[in-house]
């Protein structure tokens, strides 16, 4: 709303100073600082408001230490995270950007689907909570919502020849260059990580139907979209289970997908990097600022101990938008490195299933690898204090960050 108050300023009357709002950059740096604000001020009072309508943590008896004092600790702290993002993304960002549109409607979806989870968990007393197929149903429609979107929505194109032409003006003594215009297309190409030619299209995978197989890309584009929200969604949610764990660890993924997003959506640096230009896309940099921020003010009360717990509301949120905006930059293929925390949770709880169903049918009694799953319990178990976990996840999650970071240019 800003942006556009700001934008007739500038333009209609002159006012000095005010076409300042037109830089991506300058309105992140607004977005995160008070992003930051609202999470650590009213944080305090939104966690006061929980605990006064008595929205307390019910917690399963799993033999943890520290675990009892945790009961009653208010939930549903996503809330703080969802309110200090979409405020300033709705003030400082471009709200007819098709992607600022598509992180607004996964944030309120998934929000939702957490609220509801962690209210049928708290006030209907059903420690299961959503039904897992209501769930399901949720992020499957969100995935379909995001995949048409991103397939047929005529503002969503790509270039990836980042070829331009230099001009240097003879007339002028300092060298200049200008940036041709790219043409811009519709396409479901993805980037793979560590090849020098490194873009795929989904619709190679159709070329054996013949002439005329790229209309059929989205049998293939909308499906991976589906199953990407819900696995990342889903290994989001596991990984909330310690003070400070899945906030910190998503701050440092989103961090690193804001930096992917900034150089695909600038045509001078997405030159310089030879990757996918993708137009437009520079605008959900205000959104991550903004998103970043209410993590970072939300540790301020999660951190151990934690004042609040996000709860699925919390959760379930930051898995989907992650997805999101790994798919919208063309990332996706980089989740395995950019969220690895969120992998080697979902895939510890996977193994550990696994085992044991097998070891039950074969042996007569079930076996487990891990002491318990998800990892960050089976470190709880051998004595490892929650802090010296959380920290040592972020670390490794901050390392693979830089790699994947690194990627743009190690080729």
């Amino acid at each position: 709303m800003l942006y556009y108050l700001f934008e007739y300023l500038d333009k209609s009357m002159n006012v000095p100073g005010t076409g300042v709002f037109q830089y991506i950059t300058f309105r992140s740096g607004l977005a995160v600082l008070l992003s930051l604000l609202i999470s650590t001020i009213y944080g305090k009072k939104i966690i006061n408001f929980l605990r006064n309508q008595q929205v307390g943590e019910t917690v399963r008896e799993l033999g943890l230490e520290g675990q009892t004092q945790k009961a009653g600790t208010p939930t549903m702290g996503g809330l703080i995270i969802i309110i200090a993002t979409l405020i300033p993304v709705l003030l400082l960002a471009k709200l007819n950007n098709i992607y600022i549109i598509l992180l607004i409607v996964t944030t309120l979806w998934m929000g939702t689907i957490g609220f509801i989870d962690d209210y049928i968990k708290i006030f209907k007393k059903d420690k299961a909570g959503l039904k897992g197929i209501f769930k399901v149903i949720g992020q499957v429609g969100l995935g379909l919502i995001v995949g048409c979107t991103l397939y047929f929505d005529p503002q969503v194109t790509v270039r990836t020849d980042t070829q331009y032409t230099n001009v240097f003006p003879a007339q002028n003594p300092v060298e200049t260059t200008i940036y041709a215009a790219p043409a811009e297309e519709k396409s479901t190409t993805t980037t793979i990580p560590f090849f020098k030619n490194n873009e795929f299209d989904y619709a190679e995978a159709l070329r054996w139907m013949g002439d005329g197989y790229q209309d059929w890309a989205w049998l293939i584009f909308i499906p991976v979209v589906i199953f990407i929200i819900t696995a990342v969604s889903n290994g989001a949610n596991l990984t909330d289970g310690i003070d400070g764990l899945a906030a910190g660890t998503s701050a440092i993924s989103v961090l690193a997908l804001g930096i992917f997003t900034f150089v695909s959506g600038n045509i001078i640096f997405s030159n310089y990097l030879n990757i996918m230009y993708i137009p437009n896309s520079g605008e959900m940099t205000v959104y991550i600022a903004a998103f970043v921020g209410a993590l970072i003010g939300f540790l301020w009360y999660n951190s151990y101990p934690a004042a609040v717990f996000m709860g699925d509301t919390g959760s379930l949120t930051i898995g989907g938008i992650i997805a999101v905006l790994a798919i919208a930059v063309r990332k996706e293929l980089m989740i395995p490195l950019i969220c690895g925390i969120f992998l080697i949770e979902n895939a510890s709880v996977v193994i550990q299933v696994s085992y044991f169903k097998w070891t039950k049918k074969r042996y007569g009694e079930g076996r487990r690898i891990f002491l318990m799953s998800p990892l960050h319990h089976h470190y709880q178990k051998k004595g490892y204090h929650e802090s010296k976990i959380v920290t040592r996840f972020w670390i490794s999650g901050i390392l693979l960050a830089i790699l994947a970071i690194v990627t743009l240019k190690l080729r």
